[in-house]
């Protein structure tokens, strides 16, 4: 048989085939046919030295915002992909009904990479989200309806894995719990799993956990006081205990202002790790403090968490929190979706949402991603962006779009 793309004299790491041993894998016709201690090269069309690498399934980006130029938060997947060793990105409900189409026409379907998403409660999306303007979506209670979650839930069934609803003082105003309800009405009527954002009371914390059913996401769940899932003291909170030993799943989300260095210590102290690691990457986290899953996945290996497990949480776990035991694996016979990643060592400071900075001596980096079997090479230049992280807190969102995707008149 021949081989398309082999991946020679990496460790690999695949947590959902509990396996972690120097292999060589094998892709053809974008499908894992073999995964061997040595499998020789003349059969193979392309071989890839992953010597002193980790080859692992392709990160599965839980929360990221990824509707590019049709939303003011979205960023461009494709120039983030091979740079984060992401080969799906879900996108958290950059779109609602109102605009699903136009995200999956001129978005999803132009894209490199694979782009799944929750559709989000209010019928325009996340509409108005920037540094100098920010207007939740669910301050409206006009614009949440559950009839159009579930009518674009079904016509989009191939891309849709959830419904997302914001809920918080900045996402919702004075809605209260109300858009969690409509939501979680929706989730039900579609057959799908809620992803609930928390932000600032109202509503609390306590007032959105209990609703949360067995496979649905808490994201941002280790954001900073309020709603911290821990007391001042460090102290777990019940209420999340409760929610995990009823299969409510954690999401990191860390964005812009929801991930906080001392709750992390804190939860991890209590053996209440993240069960998903995601970036919820966005204009106005993608150069800092967020940047990319990696960066992410990096911040919970210097906290402690085991390599194996930083990547479960990348990659199986978020392929069954979206129902799809396809992708996150390596197991022969499934989607050629690889990341080949390196830990670097170094000097490197990461700071997280409110401005603590934590200096660790390695970080994961990638060399590059398979998407169905085609190499697609990191070719981001060989820098630690986590030392260039300055906030922007007063540039309009003209100017922060400028920056990153380049002047209109280009």
């Amino acid at each position: 048989m021949r081989i398309d793309l082999l991946f020679k004299g990496g460790r690999l790491i695949d947590p959902a085939s509990g396996l972690d041993a120097p292999r060589d894998l094998a892709i053809a016709n974008g499908r894992v046919v073999a995964v061997e201690s040595d499998i020789p090269t003349d059969r193979a069309t392309r071989v890839i030295d992953a010597s002193g690498c980790v080859v692992t399934p392709g990160l599965i980006d839980l929360h990221s915002h990824v509707y590019w130029g049709g939303t003011s938060l979205g960023v461009d997947a494709d120039r983030l992909a091979a740079k984060s060793g992401t080969t799906t990105f879900i996108d958290a409900g950059s779109a609602g009904a109102g605009n699903f189409l136009g995200f999956r026409r001129h978005v999803m379907e132009r894209s490199k990479v694979r782009i799944l998403a929750y559709v989000n409660i209010s019928f325009a999306g996340i509409f108005g989200f920037s540094q100098t303007v920010s207007v939740g979506e669910c301050s409206d209670l006009g614009l949440c309806n559950p009839r159009e979650v579930v009518a674009a839930a079904r016509e989009h069934r191939d891309v849709v894995v959830g419904v997302k609803v914001r809920s918080g003082r900045h996402a919702g105003g004075t809605s209260g719990i109300a858009p969690v309800d409509l939501a979680l009405e929706a989730a039900d009527q579609a057959g799908l799993p809620l992803m609930a954002h928390i932000d600032e009371p109202p509503p609390g914390r306590s007032e959105v956990l209990p609703r949360l059913r067995r496979g649905d996401i808490l994201t941002h769940c280790f954001r900073p006081f309020p709603n911290a899932p821990v007391f001042a003291s460090g102290a777990v909170r019940p209420d999340m205990r409760l929610a995990r030993e009823r299969g409510v799943i954690f999401d990191i989300g860390h964005g812009m202002g929801s991930f906080d260095f001392a709750v992390a210590r804190a939860m991890l102290a209590e053996g209440l790790a993240p069960d998903v690691i995601s970036s919820d990457v966005h204009l106005y986290c993608v150069d800092g403090p967020a940047f990319d899953i990696l960066v992410c996945m990096s911040k919970l290996l210097v906290l402690g968490m085991p390599l194996v497990e930083v990547l479960r949480a990348a990659t199986q776990a978020p392929a069954q929190a979206i129902a799809r035991p396809d992708l996150g694996t390596l197991a022969v016979g499934t989607v050629g979706d690889v990341a080949v990643l390196r830990q670097r060592p170094g000097r490197f400071t990461f700071v997280d949402a409110v401005g603590a900075s934590l200096v660790a001596d390695q970080r994961l980096v990638s060399e590059g991603i398979a998407i169905g079997g085609t190499w697609w090479p990191n070719e981001a230049d060989d820098h630690d962006e986590t030392e260039r992280f300055e906030a922007h807190a007063d540039e309009s969102h003209v100017a922060v779009a400028a920056r990153h995707f380049g002047h209109g008149h280009d």
